[in-house]
Parts: structure tokens; C-alpha cells; sequence
């Protein structure tokens, strides 16, 4: 299963790219597909967010995206920095009191708001001060009602025009004399299609936790548990607890850091919005059950053995170990787009640390290389013949929690 958007450039008076605005997609056919725009929103930004990344998608430059009044009152613009993002609220969107105040509080947060496909109406007025751009389509839009918009906004000197769907050399210049600030359109570039493989969560431990997040004395052991038997949430996990949004870069060990990091709040718009998006539950299922082998055998090492201090953090290594297979890209990538702790990634790019021999242990017990094994095991100060308990152990754990996913 893959992501997939579109990315139209948006330019200024120079020609010089300032942002770009990400249309979803659902293939590589460069057309909408047939949902609403909610749920639009919903899958682009849980794509971006978990999967490819908005610095993959945009070049480091602001990311474009179109908002409903669904998925601002849900806060899903506040899941991105406020540098990443640009929040155009949808031409479908009527002026109101609800949209005004969500409007109101994204301003206040810092966020560039932009009013996109724009239809005159004085109502709008009220939102002017709150409001970045105006987008106006150059196809549909005749010059006196461009006049006009320029009229109203006149007192507003915090608003600039942004040109769209400038097809021609002629429509280029018409708004430049018009007085634009920015351009966008097919004169420029079409949308391009990027696609990259996605991990959808489990709908059953999504249902799960929504239902533990949604008491008030949230149950922190259980939410991990949870998270911990699904190696694609927990990598989603990660990504958004490293999003610009949080403005940190604290390293993390292990899962239960990353929620209490993340927090109640933040977990619950998380978790809304991977339901929201409804993915499939389509999953390389060897890859998620060795994963999740991998992990309880690494932390059955630690508990039983080097009782380390968080034995979590040789569980996440272990879950970690093959997400270079699930995500058909690099460890080096994958690991640059994590917050773990240095041990870990040590691990699993140099090969260096308790958590490495535990890894290449386990590698070669699955292997069926038992002299490898036993060395591997005698280096670590381990008995090796309690190593088929704990692997047997790790296959029965994992397929409990496989059970309970109902995969």
C-alpha cells in the first residue's frame, strides 16, 4: 500500500518557489479522487505526517493545504508546525461564527491562513484581519470582480493576493499588473504525483485506543501495551512525536516516553486522525510478526539477563530492526526521520552497543545458525541453552498479540 499526493509549486513576483500546495491522491492517475474533502484532508496530512514526511514533499518549504470546517475544529492544523504549513480553508467553506473563531485561534498561534478559491462576499470582511493570502482563480474571475476584492482589502495590508490556475504567458502578466504577489497554475508547473509506502495501523488497536484515551484517568500501562504489539502505529508514533509541531528533539527509548512526550491531548487528535483518514489494514504481515518476535526477544534478554533500567528501549530496537524492510527505504532514512535514543540508532546503523549483540543474537538464532547463536550468546555472558525458551516464549507472546489484532 502506498501514499500518494500532488504538489503544485507556488511562486512570487520573481519566480522563485516559496511553497507548495499538496493535493491528495489515491494513485498515480494525476485527478481528485471521488471522496469529500474532509477526508481528503484527513489522509493527506495523516500521509505526510507518518509515511513520507513534509520535508520530503515540500523541499523544506511551506506545505499548502486545504482545510474543511470539519477538520479545523478538530485542531488537524495544529498537528504541523506553524513553518511547515500553510491552512487554506476550502472555497466549500461558508463564513461563520465557528469558522471565525477557529480562524481567530490558528492566527494567534502563528499559522498563515489562506482563503482559497475566493468568493466575493462582504462577510468576509470580518475574517480580513485574521487572514494571510487570498487565492483567486484566474479562469473564472473577471477583472472588475478582481477590482473589487482589491477594493475591500484595501485597509488590510496584511493580505496578498496569490494568482491560481495561470495556464498562459498573457494571464502571468494580467496579474502581475493586477498587483499579485504569487502565482500558481500550469503555465508554471502541472501537480506532480510522489508516492511513497505507507504503514496503516491496525483498525482494531486504533479502535482500542480511542476507547482507553477517551476515559479520564487514562491508563498509560495499557496505551503502551497497545502500542507496542502494532509496529506501524508505533512508528507513526514516533514520526509525530518528531514533528515540527512539538518544536523538540529529545531522543526517545522507548514507547511509553513518546506518549507521556506527546501527552493526553496530543494523543487523542493523533489517534482521531489516523481513524479519520481509514486506511485499509493491509499489512506485510511476516515483516510485522518477526518485528514484533524480534522485540519481546530482545527485552526477554534484557529483563532476564543485563536488567537494564528500561528494558523498553531493547523492545523498541527490536521492533525497530526491519522497519527498513516494511518501509522500502534505508535504515539511514527511516532512522533520520525518528527521535530514538543514540543507543538505538547505534544499533541499527553501526552495529555498536548491548543492543546491536542483542540484534545480531537474535538474527542468528532465526537464522537456525546455532553456533553463531551460542557464541553470540557466550560473548553476552547468556546460557545459551535457555535461548529456545525465550525465542518460543517471544513466538507465543507475538502470537497473542497478532490474535488480538485479529490479523
Amino acid at each position: 500500500m502506498y501514499f500518494y499526493a500532488a504538489r503544485q509549486p507556488i511562486l512570487n513576483k520573481n519566480k522563485e518557489l516559496v511553497g507548495y500546495e499538496l493535493l491528495f491522491r489515491d494513485g498515480l492517475d494525476n485527478v481528485f479522487p471521488e471522496i469529500d474533502g474532509s477526508e481528503a484532508t484527513s489522509r493527506l496530512i495523516e500521509g505526510s505526517q507518518f509515511n513520507f514526511g513534509l520535508e520530503d514533499l515540500t523541499d523544506n518549504k511551506p506545505a499548502y493545504i486545504n482545510f474543511t470546517l470539519e477538520t479545523l475544529l478538530k485542531g488537524y492544523p495544529t498537528m504541523m508546525g506553524r513553518e511547515q504549513l500553510v491552512v487554506e480553508i476550502l472555497e466549500t467553506v461558508q463564513p461563520g461564527k465557528r469558522l471565525l473563531g477557529a480562524v481567530q485561534d490558528l492566527k494567534a498561534k502563528g499559522y498563515t491562513i489562506v482563503l482559497d478559491d475566493y468568493q466575493h462576499q462582504k462577510v468576509w470582511r470580518h475574517f480580513y484581519p485574521f487572514i494571510d493570502q487570498i487565492k483567486i482563480d484566474m479562469l473564472t474571475t473577471d477583472v472588475a470582480t478582481i477590482e473589487e476584492i482589491k477594493e475591500a482589502i484595501a485597509p488590510f495590508k496584511n493580505i496578498e493576493l496569490v494568482a491560481e490556475k495561470v495556464e498562459t504567458h498573457e494571464q502571468y502578466q494580467q496579474a502581475l499588473e493586477l498587483g499579485f504577489s504569487y502565482f500558481q497554475g500550469f503555465f508554471f508547473a502541472k501537480p506532480e504525483v510522489v508516492q511513497s509506502k505507507t504503514l496503516p495501523p491496525s483498525e482494531m488497536a486504533l479502535a482500542e485506543l480511542l476507547y482507553e484515551t477517551s476515559s479520564v484517568d487514562v491508563d498509560l500501562k495499557r496505551i503502551t501495551q497497545v502500542f507496542e504489539r502494532d509496529v506501524n502505529l508505533s512508528y507513526k508514533l514516533l514520526r509525530y512525536s518528531n514533528s515540527a509541531a512539538f518544536k523538540r528533539r529529545a531522543e526517545i527509548s522507548t514507547i511509553k516516553q513518546a506518549l507521556v512526550v506527546l501527552g493526553n491531548q496530543e494523543l487523542k487528535k493523533f489517534l482521531s486522525l489516523l481513524f479519520a483518514s481509514q486506511v485499509s489494514s493491509e499489512k506485510p504481515l511476516e515483516l510485522v510478526r518477526l518485528s514484533l518476535t524480534r522485540a519481546r526477544f530482545a527485552e526477554l534478554l534484557a529483563i532476564k539477563h543485563h536488567k537494564l533500567k528500561d528494558t523498553g528501549m531493547a523492545f523498541l530496537a527490536g521492533m525497530m530492526s526491519l522497519m527498513d524492510a516494511i518501509l522500502d527505504e534505508s535504515m539511514e532514512s527511516v532512522m533520520s526521520k525518528l527521535p530514538l535514543a543514540i543507543e538505538i540508532k547505534d544499533a541499527l546503523l553501526k552495529q555498536e552497543g548491548l543492543l546491536a549483540s542483542y540484534l545480531t543474537l537474535i538474527k542468528l538464532y532465526e537464522q537456525a545458525d546455532w553456533q553463531g547463536a551460542n557464541e553470540a550468546a557466550k560473548q553476552l555472558s547468556l546460557d545459551p541453552d535457555l535461548l529456545p525458551d525465550y525465542y518460543h516464549e517471544a513466538l507465543q507472546w507475538c502470537d497473542q498479540q497478532m490474535e488480538v489484532m485479529a490479523i
